[in-house]
């Protein structure tokens, strides 16, 4: 006896599990399956549940295995951003130290500039203060004087006379003559 179902109610390669009844046979009386069959249906059954665990072990390991790899690239990408991080903030630092060492020497330029006009200027007002003193000392004022030598002392007389001022002054001063 036949014991396989109608070819369009099981899929090809399933085995039935259920007792199974010829077509047509018209009895309601269930057929036993031979203790042949029901080993081969049984072996059947454990390569199939071997097969799904076997899967889900391979699915699970590859779950692990896809994980492991997030954790490593989330890892790596963040040292990535740290390190970009540190070289963006190194060339900021480079950058400010470059822009104030610019700033530091055009400071210096403009003060050296500035020192020079000055030292120019102060120099210009010097020689005015110079010219202007000895203007004022030549067309305000004037010395006069005369001076006698004789044989051991000088004798000087002289007049200073600065605007409605006069100084007189008369010295005599001794020589060191050695005889």
């Amino acid at each position: 006896m036949s014991s396989a179902p109608p070819s369009s109610t099981l899929p090809v390669g399933a085995v039935c599990l259920e007792e199974c009844r010829p077509e047509g046979d018209g009895t309601n009386l269930p057929l036993t399956m031979a203790p042949k069959e029901k080993t081969i249906t049984t072996e059947k059954s454990a390569v199939v549940i071997q097969a799904w665990w076997r899967g889900t072990l391979v699915r699970r390991t590859l779950l692990h295995a896809a994980l492991r790899a997030w954790i490593i690239q989330s890892w790596w990408r963040r040292m990535l951003a740290k390190l970009l991080n540190k070289r963006r903030r190194a060339a900021l630092e480079s950058y400010a130290r470059q822009e104030w060492a610019a700033v530091r020497l055009q400071s210096w330029l403009r003060m050296w500039h500035t020192r020079q006009r000055y030292c120019r200027l102060l120099n210009a007002v010097r020689i005015i203060q110079v010219y202007w003193r000895w203007h004022s000392c030549h067309s305000r004022g004037f010395i006069q004087g005369h001076y006698e030598l004789k044989e051991n002392h000088l004798d000087i007389q002289l007049e200073i006379s600065l605007g409605s001022q006069a100084c007189k002054v008369q010295q005599c001063i001794p020589l060191p003559i050695k005889e």
